[in-house]
């Protein structure tokens, strides 16, 4: 039975999913735009630390202002309103909320939000990749100690890479690779807020008119969000990263096939079973056609020539040899989605994409040389971007994890280009992500540590 039947049996029967959501920003508000056309599913709290800019969020998307003014949680239950507020403690608490949406987009808040929901047995659809990333082996640990689910969200591209691998495995094909697209030249990485609309492509006036943050979009430009993502699939499919990072190569979707295969046949896989970027521009800029800038793939392949043979009777559009072939979306709808998360968690208990061990990491690496007492401001922002690498070679250099460079201090000078490690700043140690983060790497072997020796 379909999501969508199973979903209009719930509405049937006076029995919806009840959601709470916390953060109702940009993505947030896109799965909120969903909600009134989507049955069996009521949102009936939303917490966020700004609920003037909620509101406003929400009639932007067409909500009525009586739709989100139930006075409490009970109420919206008993009317089947929203109560929006900004106490997330609140929401987490109430024993009818059944999935909470995790949509702050900041890894140290979403680390404790996700903690606490486990504690009062709270579902949880983690919008927030970058927290994923930090820790997202051991929070996946936790819910399965709770009894509950934990589940990377439907729409973002992670989620959608975990599909696409799900259906190579289970249609009995090999994984050689899969990825994402990304516009990407390498000195990107080096970008900042100021720098980040002519590189994406939109003038300044046009980013104030759309209300973009550009330190949000510059974490995709300059590399983070693509490291972010790419270490959250590793860690939910038991994918391998690039021994030195991404290495973003030029191609469009025809040419895939042949870009992600092992070195030895002509690709630049350092082997087979390994995440890829794909930049949409050649390393002079030029844009390329059909390219996969905003979508995700998988490559897959054909190990008999019985199966060859199939590629070709239906056309498949596969490398030179014939062996390597390319299932992919172009798009993704981000936040216009994640409803496919709250069904799948809802009502078959079963996540779009979860961690099931450490086989990445991203770790936080100097933009520019970088000074003793400097306060580090995090992806996207002026001081770092993240790096993906193995979880073995993370933790071997001891790597300062990209979701932990907020707001702390150097205690020493870090050269550009130079991966920063725990010992050269000062966080928290209060914090539930430092505490989880450091519990994650006592409890969890990468694989491969033996290369580390």
């Amino acid at each position: 039975m379909s999501l969508y039947a199973k979903l209009a049996e719930r509405a049937a029967q006076g029995k919806p999913l009840r959601i709470g959501l916390i953060g109702a920003g940009k993505f947030g508000a896109m799965y909120l735009a969903q909600v009134p056309s989507t049955p069996g599913v009521h949102v009936a709290a939303i917490a966020d630390l700004a609920p003037a800019a909620a509101k406003a969020n929400l009639a932007r998307m067409g909500w009525k202002p009586e739709r989100f003014a139930a006075g409490s949680i009970d109420a919206a239950l008993a009317t089947g309103a929203t109560h929006l507020s900004d106490d997330w403690d609140a929401l987490l608490r109430h024993p009818q909320i059944d999935i909470v949406v995790e949509c702050t987009g900041n890894p140290i808040a979403a680390v404790e939000h996700c903690i606490a929901a486990f504690a009062r047995r709270k579902h949880i659809v983690n919008v927030t990749v970058e927290a994923d990333a930090l820790c997202g082996p051991l929070l996946a640990r936790r819910a399965a100690e709770a009894g509950v689910v934990y589940s990377l969200a439907y729409g973002d591209q992670p989620a959608l890479i975990c599909d696409l691998v799900d259906w190579a495995r289970a249609a009995g094909f090999p994984v050689v690779a899969a990825g994402r697209g990304h516009k990407w030249l390498p000195h990107f990485a080096q970008s900042t807020p100021e720098t980040v609309w002519g590189h994406y492509g939109l003038t300044a006036e046009q980013a104030r008119t759309g209300g973009l943050n550009p330190k949000m979009f510059n974490s995709f430009l300059d590399g983070s969000k693509p490291a972010i993502e790419s270490t959250a699939v590793c860690n939910a499919t038991g994918l391998v990263a690039p021994p030195d990072g991404l290495t973003y190569p030029p191609a469009s979707i025809d040419d895939i096939p042949s870009v992600c295969r092992p070195i030895a046949e002509g690709g630049v896989l350092h082997e087979k079973g390994q995440v890829e970027v794909i930049s949409s521009l050649e390393r002079d800029g030029r844009e390329i056609g059909y390219d996969i800038r905003f979508g995700v793939f998988v490559v897959f392949e054909g190990e008999t020539e019985y199966i060859r043979n199939c590629f070709r009777e239906y056309m498949v559009r596969t490398d030179p040899s014939g062996r390597y072939a390319c299932l992919y979306k172009r798009w993704h709808l981000i936040g216009l989605e994640v409803g496919i998360s709250v069904a799948s968690v809802g009502l078959r208990g079963e996540a779009t994409g979860a961690p099931i061990g450490f086989n990445a990491d991203v770790v936080a690496t100097a933009k520019r040389d970088l000074k003793a007492g400097e306060t580090l401001d995090g992806e996207g922002g002026y001081t770092v971007w993240g790096k993906l690498l193995p979880a073995w070679k993370s933790i071997e250099l001891g790597g300062l994890p990209l979701g932990l460079a907020y707001g702390a201090r150097l205690t020493r000078a870090v050269k550009a280009g130079q991966p920063l490690t725990w010992s050269d700043a000062s966080v928290d140690e209060a914090l539930t992500a430092v505490k989880i983060r450091r519990e994650m790497e006592a409890l969890f072997t990468p694989p491969r540590a033996q290369r580390a020796a």
